[in-house]
């Protein structure tokens, strides 16, 4: 089981194109905030509730379990 992300969403929805531009907003690098929008890392629960925090979301609603 992993835990995977609808981080691409969401950035697109609140107007962001550039990763960049959102990982800033997020408090992250660019290159580490990459890896997690494409789920090649996985968050600890710390950084997962960081970003929910930051974004005024519910940690549910970012991140879900796959089977894949």
């Amino acid at each position: 089981m992993m835990i995977k992300n609808r981080l691409l969403q969401i950035r697109l929805q609140k107007g962001y194109k550039k990763q960049k531009d959102f990982a800033e907003l997020l408090g992250m690098n660019n290159t580490a905030y990459n890896l997690i929008e494409n789920n090649r890392k996985q968050v600890t629960l710390e950084t997962a509730i960081d970003i929910a925090n930051k974004l005024h979301m519910h940690v549910e609603k970012i991140f879900y379990k796959s089977s894949e």
